[in-house]
């Protein structure tokens, strides 16, 4: 990535939020290594935006868990801890399979439909080979699998582990071989709330969170590609 690519537009959206955001997608696709140091000249320069701007994203990427502040060193990367790895994944394998097991029990058909939608677009983004795309996309369809459930608890849970769960989704997403094995097992969650089994909804859900942990201890044990 050239140092430019960062650099944004001009828009109605404030400076801070659209820096935060392209902060946000450069540690995700891996454009900031876990562990590099995050100088704030440079990222001025990149970003095309001051240093107060850019100390302000450092500390709310700091808050949201995609930066750490190293003594002596300043902030750099965070680096994802296995044990809170663990604990994410156990908690999205319970509360997804909470949602698919509900969602095939009680969704209306116009939710289904959305929930067909959504996965339409999801497989549409595994296709661009965008990983930008499928997280955004990923993020949507647990949105709609939650609302179609009305466990709006569970998703606000999960909507405050987001980032974190991106930051993993993406190492998931990058790895070798993994889109066709996740199209299968999106779709077996899909087809078991359309034939309303909630046990195999929930069951496939579940699978398809272990699949991408065990992905995430890979990667996290050997290094991002």
């Amino acid at each position: 990535m050239s140092d430019d690519t960062l650099r944004i537009d001009r828009s109605a959206k404030t400076l801070r939020t659209l820096a935060l955001e392209r902060m946000r997608e450069a540690i995700m696709g891996f454009h900031f290594q876990p562990g590099e140091r995050l100088v704030e000249r440079p990222l001025c320069d990149q970003l095309g935006v001051s240093r107060s701007v850019v100390r302000e994203v450092l500390r709310q990427l700091e808050a949201e868990g995609l930066v750490q502040m190293i003594p002596g060193h300043g902030p750099a990367v965070a680096k994802p801890d296995l044990g809170r790895t663990d604990e994410i994944y156990e908690l999205r394998a319970l509360l997804e399979g909470i949602a698919a097991r509900t969602c095939a029990l009680s969704a209306t058909d116009a939710q289904i439909a959305s929930l067909d939608a959504a996965l339409t677009n999801l497989l549409d983004a595994w296709a661009s080979r965008a990983p930008v795309e499928v997280m955004r996309a990923t993020t949507k369809f647990y949105e709609a699998l939650f609302e179609a459930a009305d466990k709006r608890i569970a998703w606000e849970i999960v909507t405050g582990l987001n980032v974190r769960i991106n930051q993993l989704r993406s190492m998931t997403i990058a790895s070798e071989n993994r889109r066709e094995p996740a199209i299968a097992e999106m779709t077996e969650i899909m087809d078991a709330i359309r034939s309303r089994k909630p046990d195999e909804a929930a069951a496939a859900a579940r699978r398809h969170v272990e699949s991408a942990w065990q992905i995430a201890r890979n990667t996290l044990r050997l290094g991002p590609p």
